[in-house]
């Protein structure tokens, strides 16, 4: 059982790879295919937007195939996808392989999160769906450094990596993962999507993205703005990313336990607020080695944190209807990265390769400010967060089991709260 959930693990730690991997080799991708790193860093929002996209339309029209025909079917797609972005001669059929790679992708992430919950006892589930989220958690911490070291002289080596990722996560889940049960009846696409039709929950949807546009829109261009400290070394820039994803994971850690002992609200006022000034901080510490380190253990811990208390708030209000609002906080978390890939390029234009992060400094207290104004604190009594109209939700620990148990949920990149995150 342990080999099935680590097996569906592998194939969450590729994906996580893969959609992260390119804010360390943007500039060998620039130089090679002849176009600028803002016009390189679109890639990341092609594969946001489409995953953003996709995910919804995919889950609906694969609802009724067996669960392991459709994981061996993402993992096909996905790995087919790498395979030609590795081999891609230019530009432009880079770009059309990244939607290729996002709707495998797209695909096979919410159907392993399902998966993991039908391998486990019940009471179990929690601690499964750990596990195979933990792929994307370790790909922060791991895969993306390893990546971005191995493509230090040619990227496609970094997109070979990926293949032989999803090739191996294939092959197990081929051998090993058979008798899964039925999957159960999926509501459809317009079922999915009646919550937006809930103002709490488009508000709580809404700081979802603008968070994620601001986290993304420095994190794309990491390799960029820390320049001045690594010297466009990469072994440097690696150790910035696995001290960015190390940061990542203990940021989930935090996150998942300061939900449940200060609630949402705070976690998101705290969390945005402290990662809004290690943006403003950003292009004076980014001119040393030192300082780019401290902003690579800082940002990532808070700006994880909150990420743990986004998909709580909306579980929590309306827990019977947690999957569907665990998904759509998924598709605004993917909108907000593709965003950030136009917006990055766009800031980068007109503020310049230092003071970029500004933008995200001004995005993350928008972000904050919509917290604490769609939300408040919690009654005496009542637990979790009261949305504007003063129904109070669930509690954390509510939120918390109703993600856990959600066939719908979909990962982040970066690193996954056990029980909590998408």
């Amino acid at each position: 059982m342990r080999l099935r959930l680590l097996l569906l693990a592998l194939g969450t730690f590729a994906m996580g790879t893969d959609s992260m991997v390119m804010a360390g080799i943007l500039g060998l991708i620039a130089h090679d295919l002849g176009v600028s790193v803002p016009a390189a860093g679109q890639m990341v929002t092609v594969f946001a937007l489409s995953y953003a996209v996709l995910a919804p339309m995919l889950a609906t029209a694969a609802a009724r195939w067996p669960r392991r025909r459709v994981l061996l079917s993402a993992l096909t797609v996905f790995t087919a996808a790498n395979a030609l972005s590795a081999l891609a001669p230019n530009y432009p059929l880079l770009l059309a392989t990244r939607v290729l790679a996002a709707a495998g992708a797209a695909l096979y992430t919410p159907t392993a999160n399902a998966v993991a919950t039908t391998l486990v006892p019940a009471e179990r589930r929690g601690r499964a769906l750990a596990t195979v989220l933990g792929g994307m958690t370790v790909a922060t911490a791991l895969g993306v450094p390893l990546g971005t070291y191995i493509g230090r002289t040619d990227w496609r080596l970094t997109m070979w990596l990926v293949v032989a990722l999803g090739a191996a996560a294939f092959l197990g889940l081929a051998l090993l993962l058979r008798d899964l049960p039925a999957p159960a009846t999926a509501p459809g696409l317009r079922a999915r999507l009646a919550p937006l039709r809930n103002g709490n929950v488009l508000a709580a949807a809404a700081t979802t993205l603008v968070f994620f546009l601001a986290f993304n829109t420095v994190y794309i261009y990491l390799g960029t703005v820390v320049r001045p400290a690594t010297g466009g070394d990469a072994g440097r820039l690696s150790l910035i990313m696995l001290v960015s994803g190390l940061a990542s994971i203990a940021g989930n850690w935090l996150g998942g336990r300061a939900v449940d002992r200060l609630g949402v609200r705070t976690v998101l006022l705290t969390g945005g607020s402290v990662a809004a000034l290690a943006f403003l901080a950003l292009p004076w510490v980014s001119a040393t080695m030192p300082g780019a380190l401290v902003y690579a253990a800082l940002s990532p811990l808070a700006g994880w944190a909150v990420s743990v208390a986004l998909p709580h708030r909306l579980a929590s209000l309306d827990p019977p209807n947690a999957p569907l609002l665990i998904s759509l906080n998924s598709s605004a978390l993917y909108l907000g990265m593709a965003a950030a890939g136009g917006v990055g390029s766009l800031a980068l234009t007109v503020l310049g390769d230092r003071w970029f992060p500004l933008a995200s400094t001004a995005l993350s207290l928008v972000s904050v400010a919509l917290a604490a104004v769609t939300t408040r604190r919690r009654t005496a009594g009542a637990g979790g967060v009261a949305g504007p109209a003063g129904t109070a939700g669930a509690t954390g620990a509510t939120g918390a089991t109703a993600s856990a148990s959600s066939p719908d949920s979909a990962p982040v990149p970066g690193a996954e709260a056990p029980a909590a995150r998408l």
